[in-house]
């Protein structure tokens, strides 16, 4: 058993906690949360499980084996550096910290423990994703020429990261996923409009080696709810909306096809064929996450959403903010 201690009972840690009771390779001992009202609520739930609103209870516990953090951005730096220093493994949510330094001081420091340390990127486990890059390894779509990904709602405004740390991560794990491929350059464009100096829209467009182009919109002050990506291949197109409640997946037998035999202008057709809706697994993501989790940590190899991966988003994410202080100016990430 993997005796498990979490650190944060708010909207995700609910269901972290549940995925995790859930799992025959864990042992919630502890959950940890500043608010009584939080841990009351847990306790109704899972009275077995101790709860406690000092952390140093769990850092100190040698029976603990594994932290799980699911707090406020700023927090998680300060959390996953005292959980490696008292030799405990470590996942901690998204974003992974709020700074490129601390999580390569946190990467470090697992390597050199032998420590598990993983980044909830959740969507690296959900089915309709993994269906998605096993279409494009397959060379279903042809050479990836686009892809166009909106995440808005009238969402949750965020105190200590904007909501492209907030919202584009998830957009960014998956491309990263999908394509296998990095981008050259990073511009974004976002605005303030709550007077805190936090963007709550922006726009992110990322440029790369094969030339694919990239465009993420984020947003908390949508009237509506959107997931949903476009990517365009040269043979065939997907779209991808993850509110759709069972055709998440629409492939379209659609293509763009050009002819340059007459010199004085470029001809353009195109064909549109059938569209093709193909079954993915079911399977609730965080619960593949947390399988992940207990697999890297007893078998001591190294998780699908580790943290080199989410040192990348990072990258990512501190160059689109450095775009947003020099005038949507483009940024070559620091990879």
């Amino acid at each position: 058993m993997i005796n498990t201690a979490i650190i944060g009972y708010g909207y995700w840690g609910i269901n972290l906690v549940r995925n995790t009771v859930n799992h025959p390779a864990f042992n919630v001992k502890y959950v940890c949360d500043k608010r009584p009202e939080r841990l009351a609520l847990l306790s109704s739930a899972y009275p077995s499980i101790k709860t406690t609103t000092d952390v140093q209870t769990i850092f100190t516990d040698s029976d603990i084996d594994c932290v799980i953090i699911a707090t406020n951005p700023s927090s998680h730096f300060e959390l996953a550096d005292f959980a490696l220093m008292h030799g405990k493994h470590v996942l901690v949510e998204k974003p992974f910290t709020t700074n490129v330094e601390n999580a390569i001081q946190l990467i470090e420091k697992a390597e050199k423990s032998d420590l598990i340390l993983m980044v909830d990127h959740t969507f690296l486990y959900h089915g309709a994703v993994k269906k998605i890059k096993e279409i494009i390894d397959a060379g279903e779509l042809g050479t990836i020429h686009y892809i166009d990904s909106t995440r808005i709602n009238l969402g949750i405004f965020q105190n200590d990261i904007n909501v492209l740390c907030d919202l584009a991560t998830h957009d960014l794990s998956i491309i990263n996923y999908i394509t296998g491929e990095l981008p050259i350059s990073v511009a974004a464009t976002g605005k303030c409009h709550i007077k805190t100096g936090i963007e709550n829209i922006a726009y992110l467009t990322l440029l790369y080696n094969s030339n694919l182009i990239v465009h993420i919109h984020s947003s908390w002050s949508s009237p509506v709810k959107m997931r949903q990506m476009l990517i365009g291949g040269d043979k065939k197109m997907l779209v991808y909306n993850d509110i759709e409640p069972s055709e998440k997946i629409k492939v379209y037998d659609s293509q763009i096809m050009l002819s340059d035999e007459h010199k004085e202008k470029i001809l353009v057709d195109y064909r549109v064929g059938d569209v093709f809706v193909p079954k993915h697994d079911t399977t609730e993501a965080l619960t593949s996450m947390v399988a992940d989790l207990a697999d890297a940590i007893l078998a001591k190899k190294q998780p699908l959403s580790d943290a080199n991966k989410a040192l990348q988003i990072m990258k990512i994410l501190e160059a689109a903010q450095q775009s947003l202080r020099n005038n949507s100016s483009e940024i070559t990430p620091s990879f």
